[in-house]
């Protein structure tokens, strides 16, 4: 009767053993993502100030700025553009006069290139903006202004 038990078991654990060894299988599972190269403007706003031009001393005036920032996915080359003005002449940017026909020229430069670090480094612009000595000595009194728009691309 022992024996007859022993070998019921061995039985049941050679069964059991093929049954497992059977049901096993693998599968494998491809993950992916691609990140996009994106470019965002963190202050879309900036400010260009040159403040009261005296045309009794018509001297070069440097600009006050307030630089816009931004960010680029890590790796991302950028390129920044711009339309040269509402009151461009050419390449040449100019400010208005508010009612009459009267324009200053000035200067607007800033780094055009480079590579994004992610959205935790954001980029400042370095804009520099000057009015060039004797450009406004015979300017009409009154406020001048002119609007640059900033295209970023990645």
């Amino acid at each position: 009767m022992k024996r007859i038990a022993a070998v019921a078991v061995a039985v049941a654990v050679t069964l059991g053993s093929i049954g497992v060894a059977m049901a096993t299988d693998t599968a494998t599972v491809t993950v992916s993502a691609n990140i996009a190269g994106n470019c965002k403007f963190v202050t879309n706003t900036g400010t260009l100030a040159f403040g009261a031009l005296d045309p009794s001393n018509a001297v070069l005036v440097n600009g006050t700025v307030s630089n816009p920032q931004f960010w680029c996915t890590k790796g991302t080359s950028y390129t920044i553009g711009d339309d040269n003005g509402l009151n461009e002449a050419g390449t040449t940017f100019q400010m208005k006069h508010a009612t009459l026909a009267d324009v200053i020229p000035y200067t607007f430069t800033y780094t055009k290139t480079g590579t994004g670090n992610g959205p935790t480094n954001t980029i400042t612009m370095n804009i520099v903006g000057t009015v060039a000595a004797g450009t406004y000595v015979n300017a009409s009194e009154g406020s001048y202004a002119d609007t640059v728009t900033l295209t970023l691309n990645p």
